[in-house]
């Protein structure tokens, strides 16, 4: 067993492990990730990858990708092939060809059909809201429809003609025939088959019937020889189902369902339903928006597979619910880049510094590492000019106790260069500040000054050798620990309104011309960001997108 896995170590695996050691289990360990195809994958689903693809790795397995596609009227091909995009991206590789449910309908129409010969389902006739009414509640049992004990032959003709398009969507279902009075209500006569008069993205119309999900997901299951069927706390109560089908039919194996906590993370929705609401009500810019807890907008944010996979490392497998600080998945990303995240120059909103003393048509190159701590990544060459850009919130006319940056009359150090003071301030007519004449000393390259202290080191770049960016400042998408969880409000109450700011007409230096497409920068004291390649080719000039902040600025003290 790998050193990977033994950190990785988890109750499934233990469970898996005991049934190798007793005899129970013999033979390969086959899992699925089987996510429907109705949105994109969000963190949550990132989970549910590395538990699965992971306990197959473990043992040498399969773990095979399929899609629960029982409802063609919420799925399409985009989704099938983001979810495929995201499962690579991930590292990971499913077993032989792509699978779906809906390569089993013949099959799982032939287990119906033996369901009824045996007298353990039957087609109903009650509307929706009568079905709703005879189920009962958590307190009282339900009541046996009336066409519970339709003739077997009498509900065979009639599903059959459910498939062959005689009825409309609504006027017969195909339920169970199970116990109307269990406490479990999943197990009191669900629906295994509904009509639904929809083109289906892999069948066509070929079917006007479609299999319910409960029905689908164990012979599914049992047809691909699945050992190990995962699935989160909510399936648990779904279990009796699950066994209780595999039971009733004659199917080629038994896989063992496992029920585990799913993630839920604070400040953050992960509900497909309430996240395509997000993007059909255009508060976000598709599923890909980086403030999306998708994986697809953390990749295009900079998130890195490695930062994801480490992330549901740390949070581990259990059987407990709760809900997880978004730090922590913040935490990985940083851990993750500082140690190879190439380090650069940005200067976000720019104010113009003219170095008095030195000469205007005279420019030299300064060299700075790549990465500080990593001598192999190289350097990078930063060209030295009379005019400069640092930020505006590096400089302040009458600067607070401690004040670390520049200030008339104090000193500072530009990162990787010299140390200047500020001798003059220029204002427009309004006011505002405009520029900065400073005075550079010339004998402070690599080595303190004599006779005075500078007052902190700032990032900087040259007026004549820098590049125009746009930088996309993200932040969490809500500011609210729950937003989903207020009663009497909507999630759309607690919008972070900060969560994007654009700032236009930022300088980088001049190694960012061509930056790399495949890895986040670090921006010397501001965070992480990562080009935008599709914006960046749309606006004619580099885009930015920010991973995250070099620091937590929502823990205690911050937002």
């Amino acid at each position: 067993m790998s050193a990977e896995s033994k950190k990785a170590h988890n109750f499934i695996q233990s469970l898996i492990e005991d049934a190798i050691a007793s005899g129970e289990h013999t033979g390969k360990v086959v899992t699925r990730f089987p996510p429907e195809p109705n949105g994109y994958l969000h963190i949550g689903h990132a989970k549910s990858i590395c538990l699965n693809f992971g306990i197959a790795e473990t043992f040498s397995g399969d773990c095979n990708l399929r899609f629960d596609d029982t409802n063609p009227e919420k799925e399409n091909q985009e989704y099938i092939d983001a979810i495929k995009q995201d499962v690579e991206w991930l590292g990971y590789e499913w077993a032989g060809d792509v699978l779906y449910a809906s390569d089993y309908f013949d099959a799982l129409y032939e287990f119906a059909e033996e369901l009824i010969t045996r007298d353990k389902a039957y087609v109903c006739a009650l509307t929706a809201d009568e079905m709703a009414e005879y189920r009962g509640s958590l307190k009282e049992p339900g009541r046996n429809s009336p066409y519970r004990d339709r003739p077997v032959e009498e509900s065979l003709q009639l599903f059959r003609d459910m498939r062959d398009g005689k009825y409309q969507n609504g006027e017969l279902v195909l339920r169970a025939k199970i116990d109307m009075s269990s406490p479990n209500i999943n197990m009191r006569d669900p629906i295994l088959y509904r009509i639904r008069y929809a083109e289906h993205h892999q069948t066509g119309n070929k079917w006007c019937i479609y299999p319910m999900y409960d029905f689908t997901h164990p012979i599914s299951d049992a047809l691909e020889g699945i050992t190990h069927s995962l699935c989160t706390l909510e399936f648990e109560d779904h279990r009796p189902l699950y066994d209780w089908v595999l039971d009733n039919i004659s199917g080629p194996c038994h896989p063992r369902q496992i029920e585990f906590a799913r993630l839920n993370l604070n400040y953050t929705i992960t509900s497909k339903r309430k996240l395509k609401r997000l993007v059909d009500e255009n508060v976000v810019d598709g599923w890909n928006d980086p403030r999306m807890p998708t994986i697809s907008g953390m990749r295009r944010r900079g998130y890195t597979p490695e930062s994801i996979r480490t992330f549901c490392d740390m949070i581990g497998v259990n059987k407990a619910g709760g809900t997880v600080d978004v730090g922590m998945l913040e935490h990985a990303i940083r851990e993750d880049l500082n140690t190879r995240a190439p380090r650069a120059m940005c200067v976000m909103r720019p104010l113009k510094v003219t170095l008095t003393n030195y000469p205007a048509d005279q420019s030299e190159t300064l060299t700075l590492p790549v990465h500080p701590q990593n001598p192999d990544m190289g350097e990078r060459e930063v060209p030295w000019t009379q005019t400069l850009y640092i930020d505006r919130e590096d400089f302040e006319m009458e600067p607070p106790r401690k004040w670390k940056r520049l200030a008339p009359d104090q000193a500072v150090r530009l990162r990787g260069g010299y140390v200047m003071t500020c001798r003059e301030v220029i204002r427009d007519d309004s006011g505002q500040i405009v520029e900065l004449k400073c005075e550079y000393d010339p004998n402070t390259l690599g080595v303190n000054p004599e006779g005075y202290k500078p007052n902190g080191v700032i990032h900087w770049v040259s007026a004549s050798d820098s590049v125009e960016a746009d930088i996309n400042l993200y932040d969490r998408l809500f500011n609210h620990e729950s937003p989903d969880s207020d009663k009497e409000g909507d999630l759309m109450d607690h919008l972070n309104p900060e969560s994007l700011v654009v700032l236009k007409g930022a300088r980088v230096e001049k190694s960012l011309v061509a930056p790399r497409m495949d890895l986040p920068y670090q921006f010397e004291r501001e965070g992480y960001f990562f080009c935008d390649q599709a914006h960046t080719e749309a606006a004619g000039r580099p885009v930015f997108n920010r991973t995250v902040t070099l620091r937590d600025s929502w823990g205690k003290g911050g937002k």
